[in-house]
């Protein structure tokens, strides 16, 4: 009994695995959050043609990595906010859309015309 007592309640409950999905990063617009979708096919109940869905998910980006096109993995976590419930764990493949846009490295400046 004094044993239950000095142990933390977090640590005698075990919480649930939680779900960790893959999908594709869709917006970078707002500051530590990003909108990824997630891809699946259904099959139709009457005409069994399966049928593209998908899933978009706010996930809470600390460091602002991905950009749009990034395949990302996600995992479930406790609401952060009205819409994130995931959090980023990492990147599984940069875009080939943007590179220079990815790696940071800004446009290069054009020169004034001269008359």
């Amino acid at each position: 009994m004094a044993d239950q007592a000095t142990q933390p309640k977090a640590q005698a409950e075990p919480r649930g695995r939680r779900r960790v999905e893959t999908g594709v990063v869709v917006s970078d617009k707002m500051n530590k959050t990003r909108r990824v979708e997630i891809p699946r096919l259904v099959k139709h109940p009457r005409y069994g043609k399966y049928i593209k869905r998908r899933t978009i998910c706010h996930v809470h980006d600390e460091a602002n990595e991905p950009h749009v096109g990034d395949t990302v993995e996600i995992m479930e976590t406790r609401p952060l906010s009205k819409t994130k419930c995931w959090r980023l764990v990492r990147v599984v493949r940069k875009s080939a859309l943007a590179p220079a846009v990815a790696a940071g490295v800004p446009e290069t400046e054009q020169p004034a015309p001269t008359a």
